[in-house]
């Protein structure tokens, strides 16, 4: 709270005293003035910031949680079966470098402009840290509990399921909170495919309009967003892997 109040504080006063010109730069009163007109006012972006929330929500859940569905199993597998590993890693190391502004063309003319273009987007910005550091979780399972494990008797798949997996939590974790702050950086570009709402857009239209007020909040309202989710993940990253702690 003291850090955040201290950069507020020198912010407001950094544009009070013309440091920083009001043109560039908002002072956080007017920000969080225009949050509470917001509520109930559409301009000038069309929508009131309830809605631009929920569907910017929509769209970065969407694109995140199919992510993790499908890349932190097949960073695990790929992983753990060597000859899974060799079949996908020529086509994912491909695939890994290209960013994900990249891919929005060809989307367009695979599912159009609704929310599946801009979910794919999402998808493809959050697939490879999920993906990358499953892979690297299970990769670094202790040898010694593997060794256990096939002592009494359990199968490559049991130990898979049973140690490698397991093990491998705390680097999944880690995979979705980077995969979490790479779906929130590619939404404003996924929301430029013709939106009509969403907090990507409210940034564009506060772009369009000149307005640094409606830029700035719609970049606070992300980081926000962004801190709830990242609290929720530690919370559940804190249940799923409490045997750390033990």
């Amino acid at each position: 709270m003291v850090s955040i109040l201290s950069f507020l504080f020198i912010w407001q006063m950094a544009v009070q005293s013309g440091i920083i010109s009001q043109k560039l730069l908002p002072t956080p009163s007017k920000v969080f003035a225009l949050l509470f007109e917001k509520f109930t006012s559409p301009n000038p972006d069309g929508a009131v910031i309830q809605v631009n929330i929920m569907v910017s929500l929509s769209v970065a859940l969407t694109g995140l949680l199919s992510a993790i569905v499908i890349g932190a199993p097949l960073g695990l597998l790929m992983g753990w079966y060597k000859s899974v590993d060799r079949f996908v890693r020529p086509l994912f190391e491909i695939v890994r470098p290209i960013p994900p502004i990249a891919w929005i063309p060809l989307t367009i003319l695979w599912v159009g402009v609704g929310l599946e273009a801009k979910a794919m987007i999402i998808f493809f910005s959050a697939f490879v840290p999920c993906v990358i550091n499953s892979y690297t979780g299970v990769k670094g399972t202790n040898q010694t509990l593997i060794n256990v494990a096939k002592t009494f008797g359990a199968s490559n798949f049991v130990t898979f399921v049973k140690v490698g997996v397991p093990s491998a939590m705390p680097m999944v974790f880690a995979g979705i909170r980077i995969a979490l702050g790479n779906a929130w950086g590619t939404l404003v570009a996924a929301e430029l495919l013709a939106a009509n709402a969403g907090l990507g857009y409210m940034i564009a239209m506060g772009r369009q309009f000149a307005r640094p007020d409606v830029i700035v909040l719609g970049m606070v309202t992300i980081g926000v967003l962004g801190f709830g989710f990242t609290y929720i993940f530690t919370k559940i990253e804190n249940i799923v892997v409490r045997w750390r702690t033990m």
